[in-house]
């Protein structure tokens, strides 16, 4: 049995979405021949709202290592928060401890927290286990600036943090024994930038769909008290972030929304629109972003926001009760929605409207999981608004579960997933790349 370091800074109780990728792996790993050692933040420290009912998802026999990092109330006086600059000393402590102790084959960063992938080369370099990364998002990423959207934080900000990737993201890669990437749009673009980077050092590798996430969902809890249906409307459900590279297609499906309540395909009153969670800011830090998108659309009055974070069981139960479910992609040819698998596995109509590019228009396609729109760089928001006009409201597919085909969506699923991961581990342990 090998045995791998897993470095998430997030990780259960804490409520953060770079989490589930090794969330969703620790139950199969050894199966394929790998034991695991998680390496995380504890929760206080950490600053993410809190999801109690995520251990339940964990495997008890998981070893879980936690470290402190400085807290965010000091560091704000600074003017920054984010974890990695917070616990990159203590996660390099803590991981120096466990490797100077022995037995670890392979380390593995899958996080959101870029700035913490540096240890991989301090790490080979002092103790020769190689690493592998696993990019959920782009680390330098020029879509604010080529599109002249603010970027979250304000856009000093943005530039302090690009400048620094820039300068780790080559280094890091380059000793990478392998990259992992959740877009197919990652690895063309890295190696444009870093000519040296060869094909073979890439795999692209999406989140998996738990089922038995649901499962735990279904025998817990209670259905959201919003969502209950005691008014007799249908509720028609959207969880999860909304970034502003969002806001056009989200306006598009309002604009298709008016347009199916004024010519009566749909009663003005027999809908409710629920968009939960649409902040990653925690409590009181949520800031709402679609109700005045809804407001300037004409649509205020079905719309109801939830912005602050809510746990990731919780959001299973608001798929599991809805009437239909919403997922909006980017204008970002990139971007791909990870939080797709739980909305298939919900079983319920579903849209989806997504770039062509997008891999999540192909897992669509494949799985016949519900109505796929899609549109092209540069589509007009009409186009995209009539796309969902004919293709979800005319003919009413919003009253009709998919046909899904769990044969092809097995390919898609986390123990599928973590069978591909732990290939590449096989691989990348043997590497050792050049320092």
């Amino acid at each position: 049995m090998r045995k791998a370091l897993i470095v998430s800074p997030r990780f259960p109780p804490a409520n953060a979405s770079d989490c589930h990728r090794v969330r969703m792996m620790l139950p199969h790993l050894e199966q394929h021949g790998w034991s695991a050692v998680v390496l995380c933040v504890s929760a206080e420290d950490s600053e993410d709202a809190r999801d109690t009912e995520l251990l339940r998802t964990v495997p008890a026999v998981t070893e879980v290592v936690t470290c402190r990092a400085i807290p965010e109330r000091w560091t704000r006086r600074l003017g920054f928060g984010s974890l990695a600059l917070r616990s990159a000393l203590f996660l390099g402590a803590a991981g120096d401890r466990l490797l100077r102790a022995g037995g670890f084959d392979l380390v593995f960063f899958s996080t959101t927290e870029f700035g913490v992938l540096s240890l991989g080369p301090r790490w080979l370099r002092r103790f020769g286990v190689p690493f592998v990364v696993d990019l959920h998002d782009p680390w330098v990423n020029p879509y604010y600036v080529e599109n002249n959207v603010r970027p979250p934080g304000g856009r000093f900000k943005h530039t302090l943090h690009q400048a620094a990737a820039r300068r780790q993201e080559e280094r890091v890669l380059r000793n990478a024994a392998h990259i992992i990437a959740v877009s197919r749009e990652y690895p063309p673009s890295l190696m444009r930038r870093y000519s040296t980077l060869p094909e073979s050092r890439f795999s692209v590798v999406p989140f998996g769909g738990a089922r038995r996430d649901f499962e735990f969902a279904r025998q817990t809890g209670s259905v959201p008290a919003a969502i209950s249906p005691v008014d007799g409307r249908r509720n028609w459900v959207y969880a999860g972030n909304v970034n502003p590279a969002m806001f056009k297609v989200i306006r598009a499906f309002f604009f298709a929304f008016r347009t199916a309540r004024e010519s009566g395909i749909l009663d003005p009153d027999s809908v409710h629109l629920h968009f939960v969670g649409t902040d990653y800011a925690p409590g009181k830090r949520a800031r709402g972003r679609v109700a005045q998108l809804a407001k300037e659309c004409g649509v205020a009055d079905n719309v109801h926001e939830y912005p602050e974070r809510v746990g990731y069981l919780e959001t299973a139960r608001w798929l599991l009760n809805a009437d239909a479910l919403l997922v909006f992609g980017s204008e970002e040819p990139g971007y791909t929605a990870s939080k797709l698998y739980p909305y298939i596995l919900a079983e319920k109509p579903l849209l989806t409207v997504f770039h062509e590019a997008s891999s999540v228009t192909d897992v669509m396609r494949e799985t016949s999981a519900g109505v796929s729109v899609t549109f092209g760089t540069g589509t007009p928001i009409e186009e995209i608004a009539r796309r969902v006009m004919d293709s979800w409201f005319v003919p009413r597919r919003y009253s009709t579960p998919p046909a899904t085909s769990w044969e092809a969506f097995h390919r898609y699923s986390a123990e599928s997933m973590t069978e591909r991961v732990a290939r590449i581990f096989d691989g990348a342990a043997l590497a050792r790349p050049a320092i």
